[in-house]
């Protein structure tokens, strides 16, 4: 904390104790240099942490809203439904999401990597319930959009065998 008075860094705090509101901490603290005193408040810091949405509709890209990890956790919980996956698995993953979220310098994320990391982690884990997020989350139009998913799965994974024999 810088000095108020000489601009020396270094202090030592002499009092603590929080404001009234219990929103802030608020501190008394004494110049190592000068030795005057002074007062410092300290907030939480309130920013919520955005995820830009991705939207197909003319002028509505870009619409920006607060993250919620409880939608994460809600889409992986519908896309993973009757399928023998751990929660712990499935709280891995929305853990994943919301400290790349938070480790954003700007506070916010496109929901567009959000889903990419999201897919990747699921197709590692179950195909099915890949298939079942990328159906909605990819907005397949028809039968064989999603065949065609199907076929790259069933691609990826034939040559997975064939490089283990």
């Amino acid at each position: 904390m810088k000095c108020p008075f000489c601009g020396f860094l270094e202090d030592k705090v002499v009092d603590s104790r929080e404001s009234r509101e219990g929103e802030a901490i608020r501190r008394r603290r004494e110049c190592l240099k000068c030795e005057r005193r002074f007062t410092s408040y300290e907030r939480i810091d309130e920013i919520p942490y955005m995820v830009i949405k991705k939207e197909h509709e003319p002028g509505k890209e870009g619409r920006r809203e607060t993250f919620d990890r409880n939608k994460v956790m809600a889409g992986l919980l519908r896309a993973c439904e009757k399928r023998p996956i751990p929660s712990s698995k499935l709280d891995a993953i929305v853990n994943a999401v919301e400290k790349y979220v938070q480790e954003s310098p700007e506070r916010e994320r496109p929901t567009t990597k959000i889903g990419e990391m999201i897919m990747r982690r699921l197709k590692e884990l179950d195909k099915v319930a890949y298939v079942r997020f990328a159906s909605v989350y990819l907005e397949f139009e028809d039968v064989s959009e999603f065949m065609h998913e199907l076929k790259n799965l069933v691609r990826a994974r034939a040559s997975g065998a064939a490089k283990r024999v």
